[in-house]
């Protein structure tokens, strides 16, 4: 686990203390439950309720001896309870418990990354909207493409951000699932309906029909959608990433007052945070890749699921936790230089207007090959030479013959490229974000 990267929330959700806590919870809603149905004496659930409590240390001394956690678990407790410890666990098995448990546990994960991803999102619509007209270079291969603005890029981060919590919540739904239908799933020592109450008391919905084990598909659609927003993080930050290139410059992220970039180079200011980021999202994908090979497991259940799970669900989760704050605070933060933009969407001298010129002059009457060579050609020559593409369309007899002075300076017109730029905002934060 990393839990000094995490928020103090998600870090004790995944401690070893609220784990055993969770645990007892479930075994504390099934005792409850089955004293409405006549099978455990009030007398003992009230024991029970006042006495029951566990120490981790004494839990883990019983487990070298036992060589079994719930064992361990159950017996701590009952140490405390006294004799009416005996109802503890009174008809469960061992993953009635535990799987039941983890579910409450992802369940709950899910809703505090569901606020960090609402953070985050709020960050990045309030950039998108700030930096709604900012002209830039868009990019397709690292190459000059032609001009966009940073808003739009924003935009489209919140578009994919806007998926992942859909994804997140439909997510949390499917793991929020107990179950307590014993060794096989046939419900041998308690009935569904025993079941049915205490998945009730605990938030939870009971799953259809379950082996021993919660099925891992699951758990797999949860880490697999925590992947994924891995993925979008690492793709964002790999992008501050490259503009903060030095012969870029044009988004920085924070840099603190006394930061050190370097201990050699005192002037280096590097992307440590994205860096970051970006190297998390490689644990937390390989984690689902882990949690896809727990499905299959052999017949009713084996438990080499369980060690995989102990590592990958808390440590993803944590992982993920720290990478969406830590990225809200360098959205929140970083430097946008949009003069610095503009001047690298000019370093062409007019190149990135090719594909409109390619296009006024076949609209005009010139044949889509010809006008393909004559505008090819004088791109060809301005990149190489570092002259001017305009002026050099300016001078073209055969463009001339096409298209006059003020239809070519038209061809050149920024503003051009950036027309629907309030369409796709409506379109991505609906009518709030219109002019």
């Amino acid at each position: 686990m990393i839990p000094r990267y995490s928020r103090p929330e998600m870090a004790r959700l995944w401690s070893d203390e609220n784990r055993f806590a969770t645990w007892l919870e479930v075994e504390m809603a099934a005792s409850e439950v089955l004293v409405l149905r006549g099978v455990v004496p009030k007398e003992a659930l009230a024991a029970i309720k006042a006495r029951a409590r566990f120490d981790v240390a004494r839990i883990e001394e019983i487990e070298r001896e036992v060589q079994h956690d719930v064992v361990a678990f159950v017996s701590c407790v009952a140490e405390n309870v006294g004799p009416e410890g005996r109802w503890l666990h009174y008809g469960l098995t061992s993953s009635d418990v535990v799987d039941t448990a983890l579910a409450i546990l992802m369940r709950d994960a899910c809703d505090l990354l569901r606020s960090c991803l609402l953070d985050l999102m709020e960050a990045v619509r309030e950039r998108a909207l700030r930096h709604k007209h900012a002209p830039m270079i868009g990019r397709t291969h690292g190459v000059h493409a032609e001009p966009m603005t940073f808003g739009l890029k924003m935009a489209l981060w919140h578009s994919e951000l806007q998926r992942h919590l859909v994804r997140l919540d439909r997510a949390r739904a499917t793991i929020a699932h107990g179950k307590l239908s014993g060794a096989v799933g046939t419900f041998s020592h308690l009935p569904p309906d025993v079941e049915e109450a205490v998945c009730a008391r605990l938030g939870l919905l009971p799953a259809p029909v379950s082996s021993q084990v919660l099925q891992r598909d699951r758990h797999a659609e949860v880490m697999t959608t925590l992947a994924l927003i891995a993925a979008s993080l690492e793709k964002f930050a790999t992008e501050i990433r490259a503009l903060q290139k030095t012969e870029v410059r044009e988004v920085e992220e924070p840099f603190g007052a006394g930061q050190k970039g370097s201990s050699a180079m005192p002037h280096k200011r590097n992307p440590v945070g994205c860096e970051q980021v970006a190297g998390l999202a490689r644990l937390v994908r390989t984690n689902a890749l882990a949690s896809l090979e727990n499905i299959a497991l052999w017949h009713e259940r084996d438990i080499s699921h369980s060690s995989v799970e102990r590592v990958i669900v808390p440590d993803s989760f944590l992982a993920l936790d720290h990478m969406l704050a830590r990225f809200t605070r360098i959205v929140k933060g970083m430097t946008v230089d949009e003069a610095r933009m503009r001047r690298n969407l000019d370093l062409g001298r007019g190149l990135v207007f090719s594909g409109r010129l390619l296009l006024e002059l076949t609209a005009k009457g010139m044949r889509r090959e010809d006008a393909y060579r004559v505008v090819q050609a004088h791109a060809m020559e301005a990149w190489k030479s570092e002259g001017d593409f305009r002026k050099r369309v300016l001078a073209d007899l055969e463009v001339r013959e096409v298209l006059g002075e003020a239809e070519i300076e038209d061809v050149f017109r920024l503003e051009r490229y950036l027309t629907h730029v309030d369409a796709i905002f409506t379109r991505v934060f609906g009518s709030a974000a219109a002019p």
